[in-house]
Protein backbone atom coordinates (compact mmCIF):
# COMPACT_ATOMS: atom_id res chain seq x y z
CA UNK A 1 0.00 0.00 0.00
CA UNK A 2 1.29 3.44 -1.22
CA UNK A 3 -0.13 6.85 1.36
CA UNK A 4 0.34 10.25 -0.30
CA UNK A 5 -0.65 13.08 2.12
CA UNK A 6 -1.30 16.39 1.46
CA UNK A 7 -3.13 19.83 2.20
CA UNK A 8 -1.34 21.05 4.92
CA UNK A 9 0.08 24.72 4.52
CA UNK A 10 0.39 27.78 7.08
CA UNK A 11 -2.68 29.37 9.10
CA UNK A 12 -3.56 31.54 11.37
CA UNK A 13 -5.11 30.89 14.86
CA UNK A 14 -8.28 29.46 14.84
CA UNK A 15 -8.17 28.87 11.04
CA UNK A 16 -9.00 25.69 9.73
CA UNK A 17 -7.04 23.35 6.92
CA UNK A 18 -8.62 19.55 5.53
CA UNK A 19 -5.85 17.04 4.54
CA UNK A 20 -6.42 14.41 2.20
CA UNK A 21 -4.51 11.02 2.68
CA UNK A 22 -4.95 8.69 -0.91
CA UNK A 23 -4.12 4.95 -0.76
CA UNK A 24 -3.58 3.25 -3.70
CA UNK A 25 -2.58 -0.75 -4.17
CA UNK A 26 -4.13 -3.18 -1.99
CA UNK A 27 -6.58 -1.11 -0.44
CA UNK A 28 -9.49 -3.49 -0.28
CA UNK A 29 -6.77 -5.39 2.98
CA UNK A 30 -7.20 -2.37 4.86
CA UNK A 31 -8.29 -2.99 8.26
CA UNK A 32 -7.74 1.32 10.02
CA UNK A 33 -6.61 4.39 8.52
CA UNK A 34 -5.58 7.12 11.26
CA UNK A 35 -3.61 10.03 11.28
CA UNK A 36 -0.17 10.82 13.25
CA UNK A 37 1.72 13.77 14.13
CA UNK A 38 5.24 14.79 14.91
CA UNK A 39 5.49 18.00 16.38
CA UNK A 40 9.67 19.25 16.08
CA UNK A 41 11.53 17.70 19.35
CA UNK A 42 8.46 15.16 20.25
CA UNK A 43 7.40 11.91 19.68
CA UNK A 44 5.20 10.86 17.51
CA UNK A 45 1.19 10.99 18.42
CA UNK A 46 -2.00 9.57 17.18
CA UNK A 47 -4.18 11.78 16.40
CA UNK A 48 -7.60 10.35 15.15
CA UNK A 49 -8.29 6.92 13.92
CA UNK A 50 -11.05 5.22 12.03
CA UNK A 51 -11.75 1.76 11.49
CA UNK A 52 -13.12 -0.29 8.23
CA UNK A 53 -16.35 -0.07 10.43
CA UNK A 54 -16.24 3.83 10.48
CA UNK A 55 -15.62 4.25 14.31
CA UNK A 56 -13.54 6.92 15.29
CA UNK A 57 -11.18 7.69 17.82
CA UNK A 58 -9.47 11.20 18.95
CA UNK A 59 -6.91 12.19 21.09
CA UNK A 60 -8.33 14.56 24.11
CA UNK A 61 -6.05 17.31 22.30
CA UNK A 62 -7.90 17.29 19.30
CA UNK A 63 -11.66 16.23 20.12
CA UNK A 64 -14.29 18.59 19.21
CA UNK A 65 -12.08 20.13 16.57
CA UNK A 66 -10.88 17.91 14.49
CA UNK A 67 -13.13 14.78 12.09
CA UNK A 68 -11.61 12.00 10.22
CA UNK A 69 -13.69 10.44 8.05
CA UNK A 70 -13.04 8.45 4.86
CA UNK A 71 -13.93 6.88 1.47
CA UNK A 72 -16.29 4.21 0.63
CA UNK A 73 -13.28 2.65 -1.54
CA UNK A 74 -10.96 2.46 1.05
CA UNK A 75 -8.62 4.69 -0.67
CA UNK A 76 -9.16 8.50 0.35
CA UNK A 77 -9.01 9.19 4.04
CA UNK A 78 -9.30 13.08 4.96
CA UNK A 79 -8.68 14.84 8.39
CA UNK A 80 -10.88 18.46 8.67
CA UNK A 81 -9.19 20.56 11.74
CA UNK A 82 -10.86 23.32 12.71
CA UNK A 83 -10.07 26.09 15.60
CA UNK A 84 -6.63 25.06 14.85
CA UNK A 85 -3.77 26.20 17.85
CA UNK A 86 -0.22 26.85 17.38
CA UNK A 87 0.46 23.89 19.30
CA UNK A 88 -1.36 21.84 16.47
CA UNK A 89 1.72 22.67 14.54
CA UNK A 90 3.75 19.62 13.22
CA UNK A 91 4.08 16.93 10.58
CA UNK A 92 0.74 14.96 10.19
CA UNK A 93 1.43 11.72 8.50
CA UNK A 94 -1.40 9.65 7.60
CA UNK A 95 -1.37 5.73 8.17
CA UNK A 96 -3.16 2.58 7.47
CA UNK A 97 -2.78 -0.85 9.20
CA UNK A 98 -3.32 -4.38 7.17
CA UNK A 99 -3.21 -6.91 10.15
CA UNK A 100 -0.25 -6.29 11.84
CA UNK A 101 1.97 -4.39 9.60
CA UNK A 102 1.36 -0.66 9.22
CA UNK A 103 2.11 1.74 6.39
CA UNK A 104 2.98 5.16 5.98
CA UNK A 105 2.93 8.35 3.78
CA UNK A 106 5.61 10.92 3.99
CA UNK A 107 3.93 13.50 5.98
CA UNK A 108 2.60 16.91 5.31
CA UNK A 109 3.21 20.02 7.61
CA UNK A 110 0.76 22.07 9.56
CA UNK A 111 1.87 25.18 10.73
CA UNK A 112 -0.05 27.32 13.23
CA UNK A 113 0.70 30.82 13.85
CA UNK A 114 -0.45 32.91 16.82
Amino acid sequence: VQLQASGGGLVQTGGSLRLSCAASGSVFRINTMAWYRQAPGKQRELVAVITSEGNTNYADSVKGRFTISRGNAKNTMWLQMNSLKPEDTAVYYCNVRIIATYYWGQGTLVTVSS
